[in-house]
């Protein structure tokens, strides 16, 4: 028993080192620290000691130039100057996670904020190896989130990997509040990366009742803090699902947002000295999406991590950067329309927009049939709006433009979910089905 007592213990004390590393700093310059020493690789963690014995920065190791260090701070870098002094704490990024974090708010850091101290844990690494693909477990069974067009129309399976793609003001926290509010998990986990630090109180306090708060874990990199906090902080919530996930249980991981954590890395890669690329993002940012969003699935003998992340497309671009690298990288995506949003439909799913690529995977052959009915006769209805609206579209043209005009009342009240409704898997795909049965 003591043994396994003291193995995460003895794994920790592989990534430091037994005597203290020690260098100076030459140059700052923006975000970018330069010190002589110590060495340390990419990802190494450092204390630097402003003068005045004021408290020490925590930084992270980026790169190296000639024989220089280059840091970045996880903190803030103020009364840093020439000559300051680094000493080095790990050689890799760790956390400490265990059952104790439910129900508890994390900093990008995985410090707790919440006042109720701090968390005695098992050390998980924040930053892991490419995995085994053969080690991933098919995706067969359907995720009830409890929104009726996604249930429905757009059905998710437990593990899966989905963006949210919508412009700003569009509805997506919102959307994101009521799947996390809705979904069945065993462990709910929100990641609140560069957005307001309001919305963390409302997570906190609004989003899930009381009783299902013990559930729940928040991490906040609000976007005050640091480029590498933002960016850990994406992390830091991959790996405590990581932990949750490898003892077997089913895992929700909702992050807000992906675009501020690529906005984040470019920051950081800026100031490293990457060269900028398409809209000014650096090469890592895209290295990096991969490594993050790999992480998430479902896995042999374990749990699975179901991932769904918002992706703010700026100017309501769906080809943007990072939009379309998302898309590339994720099982599926929700799009949110504006124009559907100034229409009154809440949530503002374009479902012919939107794509479940292993919808058919978790769905039966009937529900799938309904899916394909409702979707012709929309993008048929889709096709000829503009004739419609200005009176030039004549009733008998088209059977399924004549189907969807019958039925449009009746479609956008099945769209259409108040915040506090909660839609089960079975119920929309009852309500689907009489939809069409008219």
């Amino acid at each position: 028993m003591s043994e396994n007592l003291l193995a995460p213990y003895r794994e920790r004390l592989k990534s430091i080192s037994p005597y203290r590393l020690c260098g100076t700093v030459t140059e700052i310059t923006g975000l970018l620290i330069v010190s002589r020493g110590p060495w340390l690789p990419v990802g190494g963690v450092c204390h630097i000691y402003p003068s005045g014995g004021a408290k020490p920065v925590l930084a992270e190791v980026v790169g190296f130039r000639d024989e220089r260090i280059l840091l970045m701070p996880l903190s803030d870098l103020r009364g840093i100057g020439p000559g300051s002094k680094v000493v080095a704490l790990t050689k890799e990024a760790h956390l400490p996670v265990s059952e104790k974090l439910l129900g508890r708010v994390l900093d990008g850091l995985g410090r707790p904020i919440d006042g109720k101290g701090i968390v005695a844990a098992h050390s998980y690494p924040i930053y892991v190896a490419n995995s085994n693909p053969l080690d991933r477990q098919e995706i067969s069974e359907p995720l009830d989130i409890g929104i009726r067009a996604i249930n429905g129309l757009v059905t998710l399976g437990r593990g899966q990997r989905v963006a949210i793609m919508a412009g700003a003001g569009v509805g997506k926290s919102t959307l994101l509040s009521m799947i996390a509010r809705n979904t069945r998990a065993d462990v709910k986990i929100i990641a609140l990366i560069g957005e307001r630090g309001r919305e963390v109180e409302d997570f906190v306090t609004r989003t899930l009742p009381a009783a299902e708060r013990e559930r729940m874990i928040v991490v906040a990199a609000t976007s005050e803090a640091p480029a590498l906090v933002r960016v850990r902080g994406a992390f830091i919530a991959t790996a405590i699902a990581e932990y949750f996930r490898d003892r077997g249980q089913h895992v929700l991981l909702l992050m807000d947002s992906l675009s501020r954590f690529a906005m984040a890395q470019r920051e950081a890669g800026l100031a490293a000295g990457e060269p900028p690329s398409t809209k000014g993002y650096t090469p890592s940012v895209f290295a990096l999406l991969p490594r993050l969003l790999e992480r998430a699935g479902s896995w042999k003998g374990k749990g699975s991590i179901t991932g769904l992340y918002t992706v703010l497309m700026e100017g309501d671009d769906p080809h943007e950067p990072i939009a379309d690298a998302v898309r590339s990288l994720s099982d599926g995506h929700i799009h949110l329309s504006r124009r559907l949003a100034e229409q009154g439909q809440f949530p503002a799913i374009d479902v012919l927009s939107s794509v479940s690529r292993l919808r058919n995977q978790v769905t039966r052959a009937e529900h799938q049939s309904a899916v394909n009915e409702f979707t012709r006769i929309m993008a048929a209805y889709r096709d000829a709006e503009d004739l419609i609206q200005i009176g030039a579209y004549t009733k008998g043209r088209n059977a399924d433009v004549d189907r969807a005009l019958e039925l449009l009342p009746r479609i956008r009240t099945y769209l259409c979910q108040d915040r506090g409704e909660d839609a089960t898997l079975a119920d929309s795909a009852a309500a689907l089905t009489d939809l069409l049965s008219v």
